[in-house]
């Protein structure tokens, strides 16, 4: 029996020569009277209403928008679906306040014409003008005040806004950090990326081995766990102690390694926890990176500041350096016009905040050690000057660490600081100190105040103030592989006395646990890492440096000449871009 055949009936298709898609007379009937309008991605929205926005922020909008609207005259605009003003709807809507409305005297507020208004302020020692100061009061009697007026009273030190006739605001001197190391005109920028891009990547945490150990590791003294603002311990120099900080390419045991050929990326925990805290940072940076038969050597340059710690990098008024001191003085001289031949301290600029961090990081992580003979590790100390006697390296252990990343094999080295028991079971363990150096200047809390019964509050600051800080020495105790992270409180015996320190409290930390609590992300840490290491070994054999930009948030690579930083090639730097800038001119 044949197969019956089946019937196909064609549609009709309606030709829209103006267009594609149905055309008026030919719309199907459940898309009658529906608003249509072509829509792209590309196209903006605008706003539908905001009764919650200030006239200012409106009036602020309304120009941007005008001005977008200018830019980007002759672009399509979707007026369909555009807010359209209804002044029917509108007139039936009121707003109804039910806060009871401040009434004042008339001879406070009827008389006053609108430039009058501006700038009054009083305060409880009396009332005060100036042009654009601020006016004060101070003890009995008459106060002058920094502006126009005079004020009395008997209160202590009250403040008040002076009248500010020209609109003045106060001086602010722009912070110009510039670049950690001189770009030279011969250096090729490969790469640049926004430091905001380093937060989207994203990678597993590797597996670790261990490969090496060297040095010694001595066990934590417990007693630090009680101390307290009553019972705060003195910090004491570590005088007979040396500390190292070798770089990559200067390690015997890493070089060893690389003979071994037991990874293609080698590198310190120091280098490697500032890539992985690098969106945090505020200030200029770089790393060296030689790239030689497919193996990556990330190293640091010997005249950098690598090592050193930096204080209150990350705060919304970081330490000010000693021309920005020098310059708000002269500031306040014209705008007084009184001589203040006072000297200019610089204790709490940035570099000396920086040497006085690194100092008390070195001496608390040696006083916590409790006296009993430390173990020894299978190597000893790498770094130890055998022919000084009386030279005695800092008692701590290298660990030589390899992680699988993927398919490349990194190899580093890492440091343990001590070993603790808790409950009978040794755990290793790092220790970093917060330093505390004058809470008025750096915004923050007074520790003695408040560590006691507020250690969260003081440890919120210091994350605020030392963001990156803190990020680097989380990930150099994962890094580490270590249980515990030792924080130590420090500060100083008086605000003016940098030299003299007492601890006043310390807290243990689980570093994948405070990692979260610091809203460090672990696989956010490593994707860091190879994004770097993929984009290198991409590149063709030779030496690299990776630089933070010291105005913008923007990391760049550059490809630099082999014979770069070698000798005294780094020292002449600033001779050699005077002159390429001597040339070009």
């Amino acid at each position: 029996m044949a197969a019956q055949a089946q019937s196909f009936d064609t549609p009709d298709v309606h030709f829209n020569p103006g267009g594609w898609g149905p055309t008026e007379d030919d719309l199907p009937k459940q898309f009658l009277d529906v608003p249509y309008a072509p829509f792209g991605k590309g196209d903006r929205l605008g706003r539908a209403a905001d009764f919650t926005a200030s006239a200012y922020y409106q009036q602020k909008q309304k120009y941007r928008r005008e001005r977008d609207a200018r830019d980007r005259d002759g672009d399509f605009k979707n007026e369909t679906f555009q807010f359209k003003h209804d002044a029917a709807e509108d007139a039936s809507f009121r707003l109804v306040d039910t806060a009871k409305k401040q009434t004042g005297s008339r001879f406070d507020q009827g008389f006053k014409k609108p430039w009058q208004m501006r700038g009054r302020g009083r305060g409880a020692g009396g009332r005060g003008r100036g042009f654009g100061g601020v006016t004060y009061s101070k003890g009995k009697g008459q106060g002058q005040g920094k502006g126009k007026g005079k004020g009395t009273g008997t209160g202590g030190k009250r403040w008040g806004r002076g009248r500010g006739w020209g609109n003045r605001r106060p001086h602010v001197q722009k912070v110009d950090r510039g670049s950690s190391v001189n770009v030279r005109g011969s250096w090729v920028c490969v790469e640049e990326f926004d430091l905001g891009q380093l937060n989207k990547l994203s990678t597993a945490a590797p597996e670790a081995s261990d490969l090496l150990w060297a040095g010694e590791l001595a066990l934590y003294d417990d007693s630090y766990d009680r101390v307290s603002t009553r019972t705060q311990k003195p910090l004491q120099r570590a005088e007979n102690r040396e500390f190292y900080y070798v770089s990559t390419t200067d390690d015997p045991a890493i070089e060893k390694l690389a003979e071994e050929q037991a990874g293609t990326v080698y590198g310190t925990d120091a280098i490697f926890s500032l890539l992985m805290a690098a969106p945090r940072s505020v200030y200029p940076w770089d790393v060296v990176v030689q790239k030689l038969d497919g193996v990556l050597v990330f190293d640091k340059r010997d005249t950098a500041n690598f090592d050193y710690l930096t204080v209150s990098e990350t705060s919304h008024d970081p330490p000010k350096s000693l021309e920005e001191i020098e310059e708000a003085k002269r500031f306040d001289r014209r705008r007084n016009k009184k001589d203040d031949d006072e000297p200019t301290s610089d204790i709490n600029t940035p570099d000396k905040l920086s040497i006085e961090a690194t100092m008390i990081n070195q001496n608390f992580s040696q006083q916590i050690l409790s006296d009993k003979a430390p173990e020894k590790m299978s190597l000893p100390n790498p770094f130890a000057d055998t022919e000084n006697a009386e030279a005695k390296p800092a008692s701590l252990a290298y660990r030589y660490r390899k992680f699988q990343l993927g398919e490349h094999a990194l190899v580093a080295r890492t440091e343990v600081h001590a070993v603790v028991d808790k409950r009978g079971d040794l755990q290793k363990m790092t220790a970093f100190a917060l330093n505390e150096w004058d809470s008025k200047l750096s915004g923050g809390v007074e520790w003695r105040q408040k560590i006691d019964a507020q250690r969260g509050a003081v440890l919120a600051t210091e994350l605020k103030n030392n963001s990156c800080k803190l990020a680097r020495w989380t990930a150099q105790s994962i890094l580490a592989g270590a249980e515990q992270m030792k924080l130590g409180y420090v500060s100083r015996v008086a605000r003016t006395n940098p030299y003299d320190h007492v601890v006043l409290a310390t807290q243990f930390y689980k570093p994948k646990e405070f990692a979260t609590q610091i809203t460090l992300n672990v696989n956010n840490m490593w994707g860091i890492i190879k994004m770097l290491v993929d984009l290198l070994l991409d590149k063709d054999d030779g030496k690299y440096v990776i630089a933070r930009d010291g105005l913008k948030p923007l990391v760049r690579i550059y490809a630099v000449p082999p014979n770069t930083f070698e000798g005294d090639d780094s020292e002449d730097d600033d001779e050699v871009v005077q002159e390429e800038e001597s040339e070009s001119e």
